[in-house]
């Protein structure tokens, strides 16, 4: 048997560790924007307008339903628009836009509802002798006021098609003074296409 000498092996260098992956780019994930009614609007080739109006109410009694519908109905026909809507909004925390029937002893029997609910007196906003913000020298006392509006709400929004407020047979929109006689602001607001 033949002795052999041992032999070396090469030393071999370990491979590289690979080159880390570069990080992912960060993925921003953006939702898709739902086309505005000015998009849509341009894109059909139609006018998107609005008209933005301060209508004055002046009211001479206490509680009073006035009926505005005829004069936003005008808003409408001013501003052009064919489709869209007509936001009627009280300025006031103590008056209030409604939809109802315009039949007097109705209108009576709502008076009568509200005045039932909240009626006038015992209310801590009326006492001036703790109450310490939102004061006037002219003050008046009506917490029932503030609460016949809770009741109520500030604004209503009505359809607009055709050009034409979308009321129902019998429907009014009325500017509700809960505080009166007094001088009332009402904001119409129309949007919409014209065609």
């Amino acid at each position: 048997m033949l002795a052999t000498a041992p032999t070396t092996l090469p030393a071999f260098a370990p491979a590289p560790a690979p080159a880390p992956a570069p990080a992912p780019a960060p993925v921003i994930h953006r939702e898709p924007q739902p086309a505005t009614s000015r998009d849509l609007a341009r894109a059909l080739g139609v006018g998107y307008r609005v008209l933005t109006r301060l209508e004055t109410v002046l009211t001479s009694r206490p509680l009073e339903f006035v009926d505005v519908t005829e004069r936003v109905a005008q808003c409408v026909a001013d501003a052009g628009i064919e489709d869209g809507a007509v936001l009627v909004y009280s300025r006031h925390t103590t008056a209030a836009v409604r939809i109802n029937e315009h039949e007097p002893l109705l209108i009576q029997d709502m008076e009568r509802l509200l005045i039932q609910l909240a009626p006038e007196g015992g209310y801590r906003h009326d006492d001036m002798s703790v109450r310490t913000v939102n004061l006037n020298d002219d003050e008046r006392v009506n917490g029932h006021s503030h609460c016949r509006s809770l009741l109520l709400g500030a604004s209503e929004t009505v359809p607009v098609a055709g050009g034409r407020l979308l009321l129902g047979r019998w429907q009014r929109i009325f500017f509700v003074d809960l505080d009166g006689p007094a001088r009332r602001e009402m904001i119409v607001q129309v949007t919409g296409c014209a065609l």
